[in-house]
């Protein structure tokens, strides 16, 4: 399954609809990630316990423990990243919902992308120069 739901909404119904599809795989993902936290977080007070058990400050058991979960979240995190495969590119021909603002520089006007190929396709010409993008991309993404 993909995260992507092809359109067939009008344009001017496109805001009225916000919501994030969630595949299975996506679902299936933030599960494992959330059981990862929550072993490696009882590893940690087990750990906690068993360094006091032996004598250690409990104040130096806390500090150390906590170094070694932060390291840890980490690389974790890290390796967790190169895991994940990039999605696939929608086949040719389906439509993305996007919500972009071009403007002409030449000549001041301005568009409103709604549907695309790509998350952030190429920019339209208008006065045979490229428009420029006046959406923040932040904001997008």
């Amino acid at each position: 399954m993909s995260d992507f739901e092809p359109t067939t909404d009008f344009p001017e119904f496109i805001d009225d609809d916000d919501a994030i599809v969630m595949s299975g795989a996506a679902v299936r993902d933030q599960r494992i990630q959330t059981r990862r936290k929550l072993v490696l977080r009882a590893l940690c007070v087990v750990a906690i316990g068993v360094l006091i058990g032996f004598g250690i400050e409990w104040w130096r058991a806390i500090v150390a423990v906590g170094g070694a979960y932060v390291s840890i979240s980490i690389g974790i995190a890290t390796l967790g990243a190169f895991a994940r495969p990039i999605p696939e590119a929608p086949p040719a021909g389906e439509l993305r919902r996007v919500k972009l603002t071009y403007r002409c520089s030449h000549c001041g006007s301005e568009i409103r992308m709604t549907l695309a190929n790509d998350q952030v396709p190429e920019p339209p010409r208008h006065c045979t120069d490229d428009m420029e993008l006046t959406t923040n991309l932040e904001d997008v993404l």
